[in-house]
């Protein structure tokens, strides 16, 4: 079965844990386990210098909370987009977390990961 053929639930349970394991990793600038997710071409786009400059700007990035909400999927082309409400420990609010996900060969990956 591929990807796109996985139910809502089947793909919400892939999803959880990668989207907790980059919370827990930007909180913490932890590099490699913030990308040990990524697709080749996400890891083009996010060396660590440019992540650590993010880390280091953005509030937000080292401060999330570890609960989270999923709003809804989106499947587009060869993608699944995971929704997530997600809030920060010191930063008032909510926030539209965004992780998509793809394959690479037969492994699930991801291909954008962003915080709004």
């Amino acid at each position: 079965m591929s990807l796109l053929e996985k139910s809502d639930d089947e793909i919400i349970k892939i999803a959880n844990p990668i989207w907790s394991n980059l919370v827990k990793s930007s909180n913490i600038k932890d590099y490699g386990g913030f990308t040990k997710d990524f697709s080749s071409q996400m890891l083009y786009g996010a060396n660590e210098v440019e992540l650590g400059k993010q880390w280091a700007s953005n509030k937000i990035l080292t401060s999330l909370s570890e609960q989270q909400e999923v709003l809804g999927l989106i499947r587009r082309d060869n993608f699944i987009t995971v929704l997530y409400k997600q809030k920060s420990n010191t930063v008032p609010g909510e926030f539209l977390g965004r992780l998509v996900l793809g394959l690479e060969g037969d492994m699930i990956k991801v291909f954008g990961a962003t915080i709004y």
